[in-house]
């Protein structure tokens, strides 16, 4: 969770930005009008780029026989690789990085777009991996631990270039474009804030792909895979993992309510066929499972010291519960709440379509009620006009001075309400929260969240440390539980086999490699 409230401006810009760049992922060539009701210097650059995009869509499909990055595309993508950057974490820099550009470049080698793709490892622990156009493509980390092989990580990216090659991003449906359109007409009427808080188009980041295009992606990649001289069963050997992860999850009884769906199963349907296709399509190539590598030494090389889990300097989200160990903060939400953090917020997401970010920046000479102004106009902004703000009630909440501030806003779809609160803290430090939601929507969740807000012991932060990739060989007699009572988990036998792709009641060999998660304030090794 970073410092918003520094220069809010220009990360709304980004953000915004971040979010049109896949107006041009979801749209295709059409002929349109749009009457604007704002003339700001935001609202323009937003304008000039978003007909950038409608016309970069414009034009013949690619053919992934001879696929090629058009100057227009890479231009778009080199102008949103920051912002996209910024919105998913930033990048994760170091020999993981330049491990999964290799790997990157080895396959689009073989898929004829050398030297034409942008790889990043992205410092996010969800599972996931998109491409845009331009050849962009994205691993975070947290996908990067769950492969296994070198040959797995390969499949991923394959898969991406498949999107790519294939032009998915250009070909969406035309109801996506009304979806858009109807997101950017919102946002242009002067609240995109409070629309970004209310998620309405979070969608967008990450896109969905159809059945169709996700099995032409499979067959895609796996070809590929071939040519690079990786083991095309390894495809399976994947989706196998990211089903693994999701059992995983949802087996987690509400300890990971905050990664209920895997992000990578989301936007890419894992249906109940896919693997069965991908091993028959592997079959398909003429060769048999193993014969050609799979590189597993190499991958758990590349993994060893890998961050897991949550960034310190983004704090640390274990289910219902926040804790910040460098801001010394933390809260809990309500039963039924999910937090999702990131660089720019911590969102939430709650019972009876509440939507709401928790965040901080500097606190202002006039205090509080300044604070709150502000925030108020950034999230509000011509939308301000038709609200409804307080009235303000001072309090403290666990010690420290705070404001909680209700604000009633008119829509066309019904009233919207906004509660908000707002706490000082020391060394001149401001937090607050933002819950939006209808207006007949239930106070209870709001308070018993405000009330949670206080800051952490010393106690509590000596506990609050990194969890890193470790990668240890069996020796004679251990055991999965005797290894996973290693972990750094209250689930650590579920996530050593999940991690290792190993069945819960298997042997285990001595001398092969396994991943541990281990606690640290350095690193490991």
């Amino acid at each position: 969770m970073p410092q918003i409230l520094k220069d809010r401006d220009h990360v709304a810009s980004v953000a915004y930005e971040g979010r049109l760049h896949l107006v041009h992922a979801v749209t295709p060539c059409r002929s349109l009008t749009l009457q604007l009701s704002s003339t700001s210097n935001t609202w323009r650059r937003a304008l000039r780029f978003t007909a950038a995009l409608f016309l970069a869509s414009c034009g013949p499909a690619a053919d992934n026989q001879n696929p090629r990055i058009s100057d227009q595309d890479r231009e778009l993508g080199a102008e949103q690789h920051p912002a996209l950057l910024a919105e998913f974490g930033g990048a994760y820099p170091g020999r993981q990085a330049d491990y999964v550009a290799a790997v990157g470049e080895k396959l689009a080698v073989s898929a004829d777009l050398e030297e034409q793709c942008t790889f990043t490892l992205v410092n996010s622990d969800v599972v996931n991996a998109f491409a845009v156009p331009g050849c962009y493509i994205y691993v975070t980390r947290g996908m990067l631990a769950l492969v296994n092989s070198e040959a797995e990580l390969a499949s991923v990216l394959g898969h991406e270039l498949g999107h790519i090659a294939a032009a998915h991003a250009q070909r969406q449906e035309q109801r996506s474009l009304w979806r858009t359109l109807a997101v950017l007409a919102v946002s242009l009427t002067g609240s995109e804030r409070l629309t970004q808080i209310a998620g309405q188009a979070a969608q967008f980041f990450g896109l969905r792909y159809s059945r169709k295009q996700e099995y032409d992606a499979d067959d895609f990649g796996i070809r590929v895979l071939k040519a690079a001289g990786y083991d095309p069963y390894a495809a399976g050997d994947m989706l196998a993992a990211l089903g693994r992860n999701e059992a995983y999850i949802m087996a987690s009884g509400g300890h990971d309510e905050a990664r209920a769906i895997p992000e990578w199963v989301r936007s890419h349907p894992l249906t109940e066929n896919r693997i069965e296709r991908a091993h028959e399509e592997a079959v398909k190539t003429g060769l048999k499972d193993n014969e050609l590598p799979e590189h597993e030494q190499a991958l758990l090389g590349a993994v060893r010291g890998l961050l897991y889990g949550d960034d310190p300097e983004q704090g640390f989200v274990e289910g219902r519960r926040f804790a910040h160990p460098v801001m010394l903060i933390a809260f809990e939400a309500p039963p039924g709440f999910t937090l999702t953090n990131s660089p720019q917020a911590v969102g939430l997401a709650g019972p009876d379509d509440a939507r709401g970010e928790f965040a901080g920046g500097p606190l202002p000479p006039d205090g509080l009620e300044g604070y709150a102004n502000t925030l108020i106009g950034q999230i509000l902004g011509e939308a301000r006009a038709q609200a409804q703000v307080g009235p303000a009630k001072r309090v403290r909440t666990n010690g420290l001075p705070s404001l909680f501030v209700p604000v009633r806003v008119a829509t066309q779809q019904g009233a919207l309400r906004l509660d908000i609160a707002i706490y000082a803290t020391r060394g001149g430090r401001a937090y607050h929260f933002v819950l939006v939601g209808p207006a007949t929507r239930p106070s209870s969740a709001s308070a018993a969240l405000f009330r949670s807000f206080r800051l952490l012991t010393p106690a509590e932060v000596a506990t609050l440390h990194a969890r890193y990739i470790q990668v240890v060989k069996v020796k004679l007699g251990d055991t999965a539980a005797r290894l996973a009572s290693a972990m750094a988990s209250d689930r650590g036998e579920a996530l050593f086999t999940m991690l290792n792709g190993l069945d819960p009641e298997a042997k285990l060999r001595p001398g092969t490699p396994v991943k541990l998660v281990r606690r640290s304030t350095h690193g490991v090794e």
